[in-house]
């Protein structure tokens, strides 16, 4: 448990005093928001704001994982490596996309195909070192079953190993580019996706500590409620890091925000949602946890599916907040009442996850 203040403690402490040393950079080199021409008006104001705040999140996430490491004597796990490789990835992918908006000053950043190549060439390279390393357990941090709240018999190694390990990268790539771009589209209202994010997150922390509870590797009576996660303990950690950072980059990032996280942070968290998801055998039950995300490309998807169809749109504007937005719902309204809804998302989600538990157990 002193590992997981101890983590939460240090990614809050460098966001929170961090932050406005480095917004005051981004100021001093002028690197502010572009704001696209097609949004609510009310969101000109925001032109010039310093973007790009995901890279004190991830700077604040790594250290505070590897302080709660060090101070514990603890070793770095494959698992906690492999996560933080696909968060600061997916940054670099989201970074050089903030950069060349803000050098070129438009609302477009890196071409779509640039974009895809980099986040494919993260997301392979993760999946398939995720089916490798086992333990002295034999468990490898990803398993090649398909999990809701823990590994259902549906598996991705049915007609043999090597190809359930292309099935998996296949999948876990889905998995990384739907939530990236989930948690993407709900980062348009100040504070929004940080605040959402840090309810997932706490979430995951409290999962992956259950987890190590009731691991069936350091059970000595395993049962058959006892989860087949590789390493909960440093899952936990991580988690608690990205709780802390976020929590401290909300003290700047909320309304009216003075720093936005921009792609390099929506991107980065997308990332880490679906990291966990396939880390803690919890694929689908993510999908509840992080409902808030869902509803927001749900609400993309149906604005175009419409539109094409139809030529008539569902909604004002999407994502949904901008619906919101539009009908005259004020900005700070939209966020607490979203993350109202985060919070009753991630409730529903961990009550499932225990009450599976009990029913198993």
């Amino acid at each position: 448990m002193i590992a997981i203040l101890l983590s939460a403690g240090v990614g809050l402490l460098i966001t929170l005093f961090g932050t406005p040393l480095f917004i005051r950079y981004l100021v001093r080199r002028n690197y502010g928001q572009f704001i696209r021409q097609d949004g609510p008006t009310a969101h000109f104001t925001k032109r010039g704001t310093p973007t790009m705040g995901g890279v004190v999140i991830i700077v604040a996430t790594v250290i505070a994982y590897l302080v709660a490491n060090f101070a514990t004597a603890a070793a770095p796990t494959v698992s906690g490596l492999l996560l933080i490789f696909l968060i600061a990835g997916l940054g670099l992918i989201g970074f050089l996309d903030d950069y060349i908006k803000i050098s070129r000053q438009r609302s477009l950043g890196l071409n779509p195909t640039g974009k895809v190549i980099g986040q494919a060439a993260v997301g392979i390279t993760f999946a398939f070192l995720a089916t490798q390393f086992p333990n002295a357990n034999n468990r490898t941090p990803a398993s090649l079953n398909i999990s809701f709240i823990r590994d259902t018999d549906i598996s991705l190694a049915h007609w043999g190993v090597g190809v359930g390990i292309i099935l998996f990268i296949i999948w876990a790539n889905f998995l990384i580019t739907a939530w990236s771009n989930a948690v993407n589209l709900t980062d348009g209202l100040d504070g929004l996706a940080t605040g959402a994010s840090i309810f997932v997150f706490m979430a995951y922390t409290i999962i992956a500590m259950w987890q190590l509870n009731q691991s069936c590797q350091y059970l000595l009576n395993p049962t058959a409620a006892c989860y087949e996660v590789r390493d909960p303990w440093d899952l936990a950690i991580l988690g608690a890091a990205l709780v802390g950072a976020c929590f401290g980059f909300l003290w700047w990032n909320g309304s009216p925000a003075q720093i936005f996280m921009g792609d390099t942070g929506s991107l980065a968290l997308g990332g880490a949602v679906a990291g966990f998801s396939i880390f803690t055998h919890t694929q689908f039950l993510a999908v509840i946890i992080g409902g808030l995300f869902v509803i927001e490309v749900l609400s993309d998807v149906i604005q175009i599916g419409s539109f094409k169809l139809t030529k008539k749109r569902v909604f004002r504007m999407a994502p949904l907040h901008h619906h919101f937005e539009l009908k005259g719902w004020g900005e700070v309204t939209i966020v607490i009442r979203f993350w109202l809804i985060a919070g009753l998302f991630v409730a529903l989600g961990v009550g499932l996850f225990y009450g599976e538990w009990v029913s198993v157990s």
